[in-house]
C-alpha cells in the first residue's frame, strides 16, 4: 500500500477521484511518484521492464508513426500504422527500417465494435495481454480494461474525467494534455501524460509503482493505440 508523503500513514485509494486519501491529514493525494530522471535505473527483467517511457509521434507524416524511447531518449522502437486495413494489426519495429519485429498489436475480430487487442511477443509468438476499449464510455473520456494472456481482467486505463471533457466538449479543449491513470487489482501502478504539443504527440508512461513482472508493453500498446485510434475521433 502507499504511504503518505506528510504523515507517513496508510494511504487509502478512492477510486471515484482518482486519487489517494489520508484519513490522518483529510487530505488528497495524485496517483504516482513524480517523473523519474533519467538516472533511475530500469526494473530488472530487461527491455519491456523499465520504470519510464516515451512515446513520440512523427510529425509531417501521412500515416500514423510513433517512436519508443527510454528514459535517456534512446529509441527503442518504431511503428507505423497501416493506412488501409479491415483489422487494425499494428506493428512494432526495432526501427524505421521495419526490418525486425518486436511485437505486435492485433485486433481480435474487425466486427468487434468495443476493440479487443491482443500484444503478442513476436519472437516467441506468445501473447503478453490484451486491451479493450470501452467504446461507450470512451464518447465521455477513455477508458480500456487489461487482460492477462489467460484473459483474466487485471485492471483499467481511464483518462481523468475533467480534463476529458474539456478535450471533447469545450472548443479549442483538444489541445489540453491528456492524463491517463493505470490501476491494476484497483490499485493505481502507472500514468500516461500527454505532454503539450501544438502539432503531434508526445506521452511520458511512468511506471515506477508498476509490479516488476508485469510486462510494459501492454500499457505501450494502449497509448499506441489511443494515439492511433483515439486522437483521430476527437479532432
Amino acid at each position: 500500500m502507499a504511504a503518505c508523503p506528510g504523515c507517513g500513514k496508510e494511504l487509502t485509494w478512492v477510486p471515484q477521484y482518482g486519487q489517494w486519501y489520508c484519513y490522518a491529514e483529510q487530505k488528497y493525494y495524485q496517483p504516482g511518484p513524480a517523473q523519474p530522471t533519467s538516472q533511475q535505473p530500469a526494473q530488472a527483467g530487461g527491455l519491456w521492464f523499465q520504470n519510464w517511457y516515451k512515446i513520440r509521434k512523427k510529425v509531417l507524416a501521412l500515416t500514423n508513426q510513433y517512436w519508443i524511447e527510454d528514459a535517456q531518449g534512446r529509441q527503442l522502437a518504431y511503428s507505423k500504422q497501416k493506412a488501409f486495413k479491415i483489422k487494425e494489426d499494428i506493428r512494432v519495429f526495432t526501427d524505421e527500417r521495419m526490418a525486425q519485429e518486436l511485437f505486435r498489436i492485433q485486433q481480435l475480430n474487425w466486427t468487434d465494435a468495443w476493440g479487443e487487442f491482443g500484444v503478442v511477443d513476436t519472437a516467441t509468438n506468445q501473447s503478453v495481454g490484451f486491451v479493450r476499449r470501452k467504446a461507450l464510455a470512451s464518447i465521455v473520456r477513455s477508458e480500456w480494461e487489461i487482460y492477462d494472456q489467460a484473459r483474466q481482467l487485471m485492471g483499467g486505463i481511464y483518462e481523468q474525467t475533467g480534463r476529458a471533457l474539456l478535450r471533447r466538449f469545450v472548443p479549442g479543449g483538444a489541445l489540453v494534455p491528456q492524463k491517463v491513470i493505470v490501476t491494476l487489482r484497483d490499485q493505481p501502478v502507472a500514468t500516461i501524460d500527454q505532454q503539450f504539443k501544438m502539432i503531434g504527440d508526445e506521452w511520458g508512461i511512468n511506471c515506477q509503482w508498476a509490479p516488476p513482472q508485469f510486462d510494459r508493453r501492454v500499457l505501450l500498446s494502449c497509448a499506441l493505440l489511443m494515439g492511433m485510434i483515439e486522437r483521430p475521433e476527437q479532432r
